[in-house]
């Protein structure tokens, strides 16, 4: 191997580095033998807390993915298959993907929709990049119910630019109004909002977009895939880029990812969105088929000019999607939606009865929602995990003078037992007094990482 590449031994292969750099010794322990690597690994699994009965929402919850959806996205010619550039070679993955526009577009009621990017914070940057290139302006308003991971995904990737951002505070779990207008102008290029926002709470955002459209301002809506079963889309209150995190769509819970980020705009901007788009067409013979369009606006094209420095795409990630919501159809989505809707409004009832705690009702939620607690909620969330439940997201973390505030997310996965032991775990909680040290969740992007 050594005179393959050209030299006499392992040290020439470092001699670009001074030896005062170089490590005396990586101290690497003994090779072990497969048997021995896969018990060493269980131990390194076994630490973690993996068997805690979900209420932890922030935009990542525990959603039940049908055994089909692992099976046929693991098929080999999926599962191997690269950016597809030759057309003729990847049909089959070029139609999922296809599919997969498709099925955003009519989730979020929007013309147009990409093969996804990498996950739903650096979809939101790329709309805001998208709404400066268009408009030409260079400040972007940010809702304060936007998710505080979102938003310094935004502030980290923008912060050696000349962009400007300015933030309005929430009132009562949904957006201030007042404070949004105040600063709509003829410099701003963008509004983002969430809904449902980070709090949970449910908003329509029609009469923002009136506000904002009247000065050239663009309106940037981030989603729940999932609450589009039941809610009022994007598309119907007039927004115009569309962004999410997909990993509610067939995707279980990880630690970082791979997650699913998705894009949707109006015909209009096509040309201004980043990331790939699948396109139909017909082939020599006139068959259907489905290749790569408007490649231009790319990197691989373009370079240093193309609308983004995203290449590839989750195309595997988008894929699960796509395949879930095809085992679900319309019907069982809008069930899906509303079975999430109905445990979270019971789990709303049984907490609001444990004493010390108010569940937040000034505005309607779907899956997620907000608790006030007698005490700090990290500590809260710390005891919970002795009574088996990974309780909810303190607030506290992101946002200062909340820190006894908590978002609690209930999905379908959660049985009406689960939900009535975990009213019953924080009332013995409170009323023991057993709270621990603050919880740290290790979420990337928190001020404590």
């Amino acid at each position: 191997m050594l005179k393959t590449v050209g030299v006499s031994s392992p040290e020439e292969l470092f001699r670009d580095i001074q030896p005062r750099h170089r490590p005396k010794s990586f101290d690497l322990p003994e090779g072990m033998s497969e048997f021995e690597i896969v018990e060493h690994a269980k131990r390194l699994a076994a630490k973690n807390a993996s068997g805690l009965v979900q209420f932890i929402g922030g935009g990542y919850c525990d959603h039940y993915v049908p055994a089909a959806v692992k099976a046929l996205v693991s098929r080999g010619e999926f599962y191997t298959a690269y950016t597809p550039y030759q057309p003729e070679c990847a049909q089959g993955t070029l139609q999922a993907l296809y599919e997969f526009q498709s099925a955003i577009c009519a989730l979020t009621d929007m013309e147009v929709a990409n093969a996804s990017l990498y996950d739903g914070g650096t979809a939101l940057y790329e709309a805001a990049m998208m709404a400066i290139r268009i408009t030409g302006r260079k400040k972007i308003i940010m809702d304060g119910g936007v998710s505080p991971i979102y938003r310094k995904i935004l502030r980290t990737y923008t912060g050696n630019l000349s962009y400007e951002f300015r933030e309005t505070p929430v009132i009562h779990g949904q957006s201030s109004r007042e404070d949004i207008s105040k600063l709509l102008d003829h410099d701003t290029a963008a509004v983002i909002l969430q809904n449902p926002n980070f709090f949970g709470a449910i908003d329509d955002h029609t009469d923002i977009v009136e506000r904002a459209h009247a000065k050239g301002i663009l309106v940037i809506e981030s989603v729940y895939p999932i609450s589009l079963g039941l809610l009022k889309t994007p598309g119907d209150m007039g927004a115009d880029i569309v962004t999410g995190e997909g990993q509610s769509l067939g995707l279980p819970l990880n630690f970082g990812g791979p997650y699913l980020g998705f894009m949707a705009t109006r015909k209009q901007f096509i040309r201004k969105m980043p990331g790939r788009v699948v396109g139909e067409t017909v082939d020599a013979a006139g068959r259907r088929c489905f290749v790569n369009t408007l490649q231009a606006r790319e990197q691989h094209i373009r370079r240093e000019k193309a609308t983004s420095n995203i290449c590839t795409n989750v195309s595997l990630c988008a894929l699960q999607a796509v395949i879930y919501l095809s085992l679900l159809g319309k019907s069982g989505f809008k069930e899906l939606a509303q079975l999430n809707l109905d445990k979270a409004e019971f789990a709303k009832q049984e907490i609001a009865k444990v004493d010390g705690v108010e569940v937040k009702r000034s505005s309607p939620t779907f899956n997620e929602f907000t608790v006030h607690l007698p005490v700090n909620a990290s500590k809260v969330a710390g005891a919970m995990i002795k009574k088996g439940f990974a309780a909810g997201f303190p607030l506290g973390r992101y946002y200062k003078g909340m820190e006894q505030y908590m978002v609690v997310a209930v999905t379908e996965k959660r049985t009406r037992e689960e939900i009535l032991k975990y009213a019953q775990a924080l009332k013995d909680v409170l009323r023991s007094g057993g709270v621990t040290p603050p919880l740290h969740l290790g979420v990337p992007g928190s001020k404590e990482d």
